[in-house]
């Protein structure tokens, strides 16, 4: 069941970024979607069309839509989190929109204000809209393991938003491990409900490292022939309403697992290690993608080498 190529959407940009409290400029934020392009990243989530009152660092939406190059065969997807901040991505020409909602109520309610049923009814209209503008969206289902209110979540309960996800149109489901707490067994168990209702094309995993089972988590829905994964460049990003939560899982190292499995992702990872260590640099830390770090270090010291030998 494994597959042999695997599509792998950056979600740095957006998710990462946001959770970033220093200001990261629109120049930064468009030449950091210009090298995940150049290192053969297809799917990135570019930015988030939400209030600027709620997440500032997402305010310059417009600007980053319209700076960013369109090179053939690259989707650029955004959030979107009611039917006003799609009137404000459609002028900015993307590929895709993103919804979401929670597994469980808990997190709806701290997260949205309101419950499972009242997101997905909000966000109805603006599945309709989105299809009626030629746009596919795509589905997020947060905290489908566990949640930092809740606790332990059942595979019920995931199944509960899958199904109602697909009675507003939803296109595309994406499970997220919102909180990190996710082991094997338990993930394969949620992505089983979800492949219920979609086909296997149509299910994606996002896995957060908090516990440091985000890779193992993608290798076993990959042992269910999952093919598409988030990712986020430099392991950046977390989530504001779930303490202690970290990043999610590093594309460099997703893609330094999946080609030492002889996977196929289209990606450059030594472009993408760049990549990684310029945003890093910009936020003034290291990355903190172990394949990364180990990649630039063993750079770093190739480079000291060669100045010692010239010298």
């Amino acid at each position: 069941m494994i597959p042999e190529r695997v599509t792998l959407v950056d979600v740095g940009p957006r998710d990462g970024l946001q959770n970033e409290k220093q200001p990261v400029s629109t120049a930064h934020k468009v030449a950091l979607v210009q090298r995940l392009q150049a290192a053969g990243l297809r799917e990135i989530e570019v930015t988030s069309f939400v209030s600027p009152k709620w997440v500032p660092q997402m305010g310059d939406a417009v600007s980053v839509m319209a700076a960013i190059e369109r090179p053939p065969g690259v989707r650029h997807s955004v959030l979107v989190p009611n039917m006003k901040g799609l009137e404000a991505a459609l002028p900015t020409r993307p590929d895709e929109v993103v919804v979401f909602a929670s597994a469980t109520e808990a997190f709806s309610q701290r997260n949205i204000n309101c419950s499972i049923a009242e997101s997905l009814a909000r966000f109805e209209p603006v599945v309709a809209a989105a299809h009626a503008a030629g746009l596919k969206v795509r589905g997020a289902i947060s905290c489908t393991v566990g949640c930092p209110y809740q606790g332990a979540v059942t595979p019920d309960e995931v199944e509960r938003v899958v199904v109602g996800m697909k009675a507003i149109g939803v296109d595309h489901c994406g499970i997220a491990d919102t909180i990190g707490v996710g082991t094997p067994r338990a993930v394969q168990a949620v992505l089983e409900r979800a492949l219920k209702h979609y086909p296997l094309h149509e299910v994606s995993g996002h896995f957060h490292d908090t516990y440091g089972q985000a890779l193992a988590n993608i290798l076993a829905s990959l042992e269910l022939g999952l093919h598409t994964f988030d990712a986020s460049i430099a392991g950046l990003g977390g989530c504001p309403y779930a303490k202690g939560a970290t990043g999610n899982v590093a594309t460099e190292d997703v893609v330094f697992m999946l080609h030492g499995m002889g996977i196929d992702t289209g990606i450059d990872l030594d472009a993408l290690v760049e990549a990684g260590g310029f945003i890093s640099e910009v936020l003034g830390r290291e990355p903190v993608s172990r394949a990364g770090r180990a990649l630039l270090t063993k750079r770093r010291a190739a480079a000291a080498a060669a100045a010692v030998e010239a010298a």
